[in-house]
């Protein structure tokens, strides 16, 4: 069999690489046409077009990944039963199990790659491609964060309704500070503005309210610069930052917002989850993938290929809505992110019980 594995995982590999690719350049081709007409209008150079596409193709083959592999071990085993070579190789006393090591090896090696990539290549891509969008495609656009919680210091709570990144300025801003469960003082303005100059906050019409044995007193003002352990750049995010942390940034990124108190860090946690959950699919659909092409059929690969396509689409929308689900507060959030390979891998050992011995 030690012949027969490499031919496997040469097929496998070369197969995985040549549709990965082709469907690449066809989202590329249709990307770059669809916004061929903003690039002229906004005077693109063509070197910033190009370090977007391939930063673009990197996304897209992790986001692909399931439907490439898919694709590649069908192809490749209906081929070889096609020419009734898994029926010589079981006949020969070789157990399906066995045959799948090649297959379940190739697999194993786009894990890695996979895993290599989301952990410290694509959040680069990532941040390429929103820089690149922000700068060329979406310009004008004012970018506002809503209702923010940030934790600035152990026992100071700020609160902003709105923020604008363009101007720095933040609106209904609310600093608590809160001491074993009691409030001790509550400062609030219409607006903070951040001072380029002396980078400190300057509050407009501001209000503090002091509690003490006594009671509580009241003071006003209409301008103070205050300091706060915050600065633009905490505000000045993308919406999807958490994509484009490489993973030791990512788990440094949740300790900071943990200490903060931050509403978003489930987001971060989440894209951790699925960072290690996801290499974990090429393996699962290459084991259904040779199960289910496995038997010789009239109709030849054109079903089985086209059944591959279903299936991994299957695959992709299951992990949008559990990575949506996640999102949104489930209870169980890793459950949630690795609910795709656990139906995935429920129906590869149900489908199993059908292989030819």
């Amino acid at each position: 069999m030690k012949l027969l594995d490499k031919l496997i995982i040469k097929d496998f590999l070369k197969t995985y690489l040549f549709v990965v690719l082709m469907l690449i350049l066809v989202v590329l081709v249709l990307d770059f046409t669809e916004k061929n007409d903003t690039y002229i209008r906004n005077d693109v150079p063509a070197s910033e077009i190009l370090q977007y596409m391939l930063n673009y193709g990197l996304y897209l083959n992790n986001l692909l990944t399931p439907i490439t592999v898919f694709i590649s071990v069908i192809f490749i085993t209906s081929k070889m039963a096609g020419r009734t070579e898994i029926i010589a190789i079981l006949s020969s006393g070789v157990s399906f199990l066995r045959m799948l090591v090649p297959f379940l090896f190739s697999a194993f090696l786009i894990a890695v790659v996979s895993f290599f990539l989301n952990g410290w290549v694509l959040p680069v891509a990532t941040e390429g491609v929103s820089k690149f969008r922000v700068e060329y495609l979406d310009k004008g656009q004012d970018v506002n964060q809503q209702n923010i919680h940030i934790k600035v210091a152990p026992n100071l709570f700020a609160y902003m309704r709105r923020y604008f990144t363009s101007v720095n300025s933040g609106h209904d801003f609310t600093l608590e500070n809160i001491k074993d469960g009691e409030l001790i003082s509550k400062f609030s303005a219409e607006r903070i503005v951040w001072d380029t100059a002396k980078h400190v906050w300057n509050a407009r019409n501001w209000r503090l309210r002091e509690f003490n044995e006594m009671g509580e007193t009241w003071t006003t003002g209409d301008a103070m610069d205050t300091t706060l352990s915050i600065t633009p750049n905490d505000f000045d995010l993308p919406l999807n930052h958490h994509e484009t942390l490489t993973l030791p940034d990512l788990s440094k990124q949740i300790l900071i917002l943990e200490d903060r108190g931050a509403d978003n860090v489930s987001f971060y946690k989440i894209e951790k989850y699925v960072r290690f959950m996801s290499p974990f699919a090429a393996i699962l659909l290459t084991f259904i993938g040779v199960i289910v092409s496995a038997r010789k059929t009239r109709g030849g690969s054109g079903f089985k290929i086209a059944l591959g396509f279903m299936l991994a689409f299957v695959y992709i929308i299951l992990f949008l809505l559990s990575r949506t689900f996640a999102e949104a507060g489930t209870a169980y959030p890793v459950l949630a992110v690795w609910m795709p390979n656990i139906v995935f891998g429920i129906t590869g050992l149900v489908l199993y019980k059908t292989v030819p011995r």
